[in-house]
């Protein structure tokens, strides 16, 4: 069974549909620990009502005793390498990871943004498509699941769906419709992945 570490931020609602698509059979490998940069994250919650192992990983700790953000990347690379994991999954991880991380496992870390290939990369991709299709720039959005590399959502696309704008739309019909395709598109990201990786 092919070995899944999910790295969350937040609610992990992303994270759910990845446990629900493993409890239907439907992943493609088994998620076998959830890591978390804050304590508070309800995802932590989620994993655990899914007898996944999880833990906190806290970047404010490492600033606190003076340490680097690659200090951080370093030693979270160690501790998730010794999990021997055949894929990473960041799933809400807001936290931009260096290559002090990403070299670590070349093609093994993909990332889900909500946003098509070359547009809003970067936070707060929904409020800005939102915004420019208000200012009348933007009809549509998207989905994409990626490989990681150190430029900021610039890896090669693995799955992308488009969303449309609907004129009625408020912020919060857009962002429900982004999540729906979210959910459906990362597992399918995932299973895809690692099929290509048997292969």
């Amino acid at each position: 069974m092919k070995n899944i570490i999910v790295l969350i931020s937040g609610s992990g609602s992303n994270l759910q549909a990845l446990i629900n698509a493993e409890q239907q059979g439907k992943l493609g490998g088994h998620i076998s620990l959830v890591v978390s940069n804050k304590k508070a994250a309800y995802g932590l919650v989620r994993a655990a009502n899914a007898s996944i192992p999880t833990t906190v990983r806290s970047l404010k700790q490492y600033k606190d005793a003076g340490k680097s953000r690659e200090d951080y990347d370093r030693d979270l690379a160690e501790f998730i390498a010794s999990h021997d994991p055949d894929l990473i999954v960041l799933a809400g991880w807001m936290h931009i990871l260096s290559p002090a991380f990403i070299d670590r496992f070349p093609n093994k870390i993909i990332n889900l943004h909500p946003a098509l290939p070359g547009e809003l990369d970067g936070a707060h991709a929904i409020e800005r498509a939102y915004d420019e299709f208000k200012a009348g720039t933007r009809t549509r959005t998207g989905v994409m699941v990626h490989y990681v590399i150190p430029e900021v959502d610039k890896g090669s696309p693995i799955l992308i769906e488009q969303v449309p704008c609907m004129d009625d739309d408020s912020l919060e019909d857009l962002e429900s419709r982004i999540h729906s395709v979210e959910h459906e598109i990362l597992p399918k990201a995932v299973k895809h992945v690692l099929q290509s990786s048997a292969d």
